[in-house]
């Protein structure tokens, strides 16, 4: 991922979530039903801080999502970090969810996270529309490529 414009490194250092991958499973095993786990996933959008205008450039974009997103990587210490945003509030918090999981993670932990089975293990296996589900495997491509 080479844009010309990049997010400091304090930037990336900077994102903080709250969860970890085993608290969020738990979080959305404990919600009853479908209108829940949504609920969960615009929360946790909403933990993500917005992107710079001057960040939202089209060579950061990710392809193959329906709604704008925006993808930064860097490697500080042979860990992986990214910043992410997205103009539709849904996938902002899929977002999050595939930050929870990667965000921080050396090469071969993210190379070995599967996205079908994070997102069956939260429930969301066939809820997402078909176009949802194409957009959140092209971001976690996105960023197992970044982390190659």
């Amino acid at each position: 991922m080479s844009q010309s414009v990049q997010p400091s490194a304090e930037q990336f250092l900077a994102l903080t979530l709250e969860n970890d991958t085993a608290a969020t499973v738990e979080l959305f095993e404990q919600a009853g039903n479908w209108q829940e786990r949504y609920r969960q996933i615009m929360l946790l959008g909403k933990s993500l801080p917005k992107l710079d205008d001057n960040l939202r450039v089209e060579s950061a974009q990710v392809r193959g999502c329906e709604s704008n997103a925006w993808l930064y990587h860097s490697e500080i210490d042979g860990k992986h970090y990214f910043i992410a945003d997205s103009d539709a509030r849904i996938v902002k918090g899929l977002i999050a969810l595939l930050l929870i999981a990667c965000n921080g993670k050396t090469s071969n932990e993210i190379g070995a996270f599967s996205p079908d089975c994070y997102f069956t293990q939260l429930g969301l296996q066939g809820q997402l529309s078909p176009s949802r589900t194409n957009g959140l495997l092209a971001l976690a491509k996105a960023i197992k490529v970044a982390a190659e």
